[in-house]
């Protein structure tokens, strides 16, 4: 066996390890965050290295392609640009630090695991090892700031998530009852050969709905404001943005099951990326507390990765894979300054904002284009994004979904632009200044330069993208 198919799994397996050791020698949250920085970072240099390594191990239940390795760098670098700029965690107590890092690095494990699982079981464990991890992460944010909500966010966390899982369970039990297999290379040709056939479409569709739910997805999102809001600033700013990566990343290979001449899941699709955009992007409207108007907006998000999936073609899926990239480095800009500004780690409302720019003009500036290229203003890689996705969706022949899809890129605007007056249009008034050190300015001038570069150069991600899924097409 290749040594190389599975280290940066290794890497995150015995670096857990030596977490829970540390986590029980009592020693303080900052030996674990960097020992945790250090986890990481090996994970992608060895994901790197190996990068055009392929082969299949676990009895083929487990692949190693072009295709995992692009989400497995892509996950790792997300970890660690958390890891760099959340190394306060304010609203963690450090005595639970060493945990807290544990969970995490146990949940990037999960999610490494899934995008090269090729296998029902192998990605439903993989699934729930990243899942259950995150259930946990949520309720420790401690309660100096007064916040008291992290419980019943993570009571509602697991309880949809309990759902979303059994929903799934029961959709692979119809693929199993079907096919008699449940390889992703054998379930393919002998559900394309079943067609169009109702149990085989409502089997797909019940496991797709288990990475709706990890997406966000209307109706499948009633989790997503609660969390984001109720969490800590570093740990809403992992759960919406990396877990997201393996999501699609599942989504796409389950998608290509379905038969290319049906309908039936294509519908589902389309109005369930209808319903998200519409749902998230008008509620985000009226939200005051940055967090959750995100959370919002990620739902909206999520409908317009979709637009993607619905073409079953593969420059469809090479257009969602470039948009939620996109959206992972968008997201992390946006939370980075939402992380700076909380003093404490309290949650940080629209109007704590204002005056930002002559307290910290990094902050305000990384912000403002998080914020602009979210409401998809070229030249951001936002506006190139949602440009791909609805020509498209419209080259597939969905002209009423693009009118649609265009009319709440314009309602985002609204939205996205009202934080941006607040930080550059409003007083300070009291408000202090806010401090940034040399390794948070560098993070905020990395990610808003891949945000400029990925606006205007899209093609190099693009083709990327599709040399990564011919591996699995």
């Amino acid at each position: 066996m290749n040594p190389m198919l599975f280290a940066p799994e290794l890497v995150l397996l015995f670096g857990s390890l030596i977490l829970f050791f540390l986590s029980l020698s009592g020693s303080g949250g900052r030996q674990a965050r960097n020992l945790s920085l250090v986890i990481a970072l090996v994970a992608v240099v060895l994901t790197f290295a190996g990068f055009n390594q392929q082969g299949t191990l676990f009895y083929a239940a487990y692949k190693v392609d072009h295709f995992s390795q692009l989400f497995k760098l892509l996950i790792g670098c997300g970890l660690t640009v958390v890891l760099l700029f959340g190394g306060d965690l304010k609203g963690v107590s450090d005595e639970v630090r060493p945990e807290y890092y544990l969970f995490l690095i146990l949940s990037t494990l999960g999610l490494v695991m899934l995008v090269s699982s090729v296998e029902l079981l192998t990605f439903f464990i993989a699934l729930e090892l990243s899942s259950y991890s995150l259930y946990l992460l949520v309720p420790m944010r401690d309660d100096r700031t007064g916040v008291r909500s992290q419980m019943e966010a993570a009571i509602k966390y697991i309880l949809f998530g309990v759902v979303a899982t059994g929903v799934m369970l029961f959709g692979m039990s119809y693929l199993f009852g079907l096919t008699g297999t449940t390889y992703f290379s054998e379930l393919l040709p002998k559900l394309h050969a079943l067609g169009a056939t109702p149990a085989a479409m409502v089997g797909i569709a019940m496991v797709m709905g288990g990475f709706f739910y990890k997406l966000g997805v209307f109706p499948f999102h009633f989790w997503v404001p609660d969390v984001y809001q109720g969490s800590s600033n570093e740990t809403t700013a992992f759960i919406a943005s990396v877990p997201k990566l393996g999501a699609v990343a599942l989504l796409i290979r389950i998608t290509t099951l379905v038969a290319p001449n049906s309908e039936i899941v294509v519908d589902l699709m389309m109005g369930l990326a209808v319903a998200s955009m519409f749902y998230g992007n008008l509620v985000a409207l009226v939200q005051k507390d940055i967090k959750r108007m995100l959370g919002f907006s990620g739902i909206a998000h999520a409908g317009f990765v979709l637009l993607g999936l619905i073409t079953l073609q593969e420059s469809g899926y090479a257009t969602s894979m470039y948009y939620i990239f996109g959206y992972v480095v968008m997201n992390l800009a946006c939370f980075l300054v939402i992380c700076k500004v909380s003093a404490q780690g309290e949650n940080v409302l629209i109007e704590d904002l204002s005056g930002l720019h002559k307290r910290s003009p990094l902050l305000a500036l990384t912000l403002g284009v998080g914020m602009f290229a979210l409401a998809g203003i070229p030249p951001f890689v936002g506006f190139m994004g949602k440009f791909m996705l609805l020509a498209g969706a419209l080259k597939a022949g969905h002209l009423t979904l693009v009118i649609l899809a265009a009319l709440n890129t314009a309602i985002a605007i609204y939205y996205y632009l009202s934080v941006v007056r607040v930080v550059y249009c409003n007083d300070p008034e009291e408000r202090p200044a806010v401090a940034v050190d040399g390794v948070t300015g560098a993070v905020s001038v990395g990610l808003m330069v891949l945000i400029v570069a990925m606006g205007l150069a899209p093609a190099g991600v693009l083709e990327m993208a599709t040399q990564a899924l011919r591996a699995i097409l």
